[in-house]
């Protein structure tokens, strides 16, 4: 189960499917099935490294802890390397 919030702005028509498309990668990404939820955030980010915005990924699987990715970037420039990449540490985590 896919669980998506969305910041409001210009970006907001795109976004649901944006979010969507992502929240599919990461799942294939990290190997898992629907009994994992996966939550795709874009939030406001006060550090100018970010552009205003960061992507958080969190993947809630059944008996373990949620776990948290970061994006230093808005959901709309998030790339499948960019995605990866991030996942990297929760892949390892899932052994």
């Amino acid at each position: 189960m896919a669980r998506l919030f969305f910041r409001r702005g210009r970006d907001r028509e795109a976004a649901p499917d944006a979010a969507r498309e992502l929240a599919d990668k990461a799942r294939a990404v990290l190997g898992v099935g629907e009994e994992t939820t996966v939550s795709i955030t874009e939030i406001a980010c006060g550090d100018p490294a970010c552009g205003g915005a960061e992507t958080v990924v969190l993947v809630m699987r059944p008996g373990r802890r949620t776990e948290a990715a970061k994006l230093m970037k808005p959901l709309s420039t998030v790339t499948d390397e960019d995605l990866a990449e991030a996942l990297a540490p929760l892949i390892a985590n899932s052994v």
